[in-house]
């Protein structure tokens, strides 16, 4: 379906109601992750063309549905996990991968984001709009003070991302009370480059734009990346407080918002990169 064919007043965002619902953004996530991303998936998952793990069970999925044909079609989704959802796996998906013990102490609300992404042909603006709608309404209704989750950059090779990793060490780093720290054995140092050997300009506006607009937001990074083999990625961490949101990205996060591509015009660009933000979360 072109992108100009889509009847955007048939689409419409919610949470997940059924477990046919959920099995059906899973099937999404396999088509978007493993299909177009080319990810790793295990037998049980390549026999069912689904992405699934134990956390599905527990937690929020938030979709995007196309109400225009004879049958609901799931076109856009986001895994939404808070700590008592965790609890009931016994961690959060993140931590896997990085001691969250900071963000566990804080003493905020939290929300981990992951598994989200959009079908080709519907990665267009007023569908990510409605996707980032949902979740400042579910920020709202559940008074969401932090956010969490890790955004991707496509290598595995740290010598081709070593500018995008340090500067995000130097300009970014969270502030020591909520940093995750990645796992010893999985910790790749992002201090690679000298602070005043990067030219800090060029370096962000070369970032993949979700990083970019979670930035622009007023998001912050943890202590160290870590190589994700399964999706061929390298992850960072990323932390939103949501009080520190600028006025002009706060918007994204409130029930009203009506500009949410955090990236500016890039909206594709927005699209294609959220599905690497894995939660790894994936």
């Amino acid at each position: 379906m072109p992108q100009n064919d889509i009847d955007f007043e048939s689409i419409s965002v919610r949470l997940a109601e059924t477990q046919s619902e959920i099995e059906s953004a899973q099937a999404l996530r396999y088509a978007v992750f493993y299909e177009e991303y080319g990810a790793i998936a295990n037998s049980e998952m390549a026999t069912e063309k689904r992405d699934f793990d134990e956390y599905d069970a527990y937690a929020d999925h938030l979709i995007v549905v196309d109400s225009s044909g004879v049958k609901d079609k799931i076109v856009g989704t986001y895994r939404l996990i808070q700590r008592s959802a965790a609890n009931q796996v016994g961690q959060f998906y993140s931590a896997s991968e990085y001691d969250i013990a900071p963000l566990l102490k804080c003493g905020s609300t939290l929300l981990e984001l992951g598994r989200s992404c959009v079908l080709p042909q519907y990665r267009t603006r007023p569908v990510l709009q409605l996707l980032w709608q949902g979740i400042a309404d579910y920020i709202s209704e559940y008074d969401i003070e932090l956010m969490f989750g890790c955004a991707s950059l496509h290598s595995t090779d740290i010598k081709s991302i070593s500018k995008p990793l340090s500067y995000l060490h130097h300009y970014h780093l969270a502030p020591e009370n909520i940093r995750p720290r990645a796992l010893k054995g999985q910790y790749i140092n992002m201090n690679i480059i000298p602070q005043e050997d990067i030219n800090a300009r060029r370096v962000f506006s070369e970032l993949p734009p979700l990083i970019k607009g979670y930035l622009r937001a007023g998001s912050c990074i943890g202590d160290g990346a870590v190589i994700d083999e399964q999706f061929n990625t390298t992850d960072v961490f990323i932390v939103v407080q949501t009080h520190l949101l600028t006025d002009r990205y706060r918007k994204h996060y409130e029930r009203k918002l009506q500009k949410t591509i955090p990236g500016g015009d890039d909206s594709s660009s927005n699209v294609q990169d959220i599905a690497a933000f894995k939660n790894k979360v994936s």
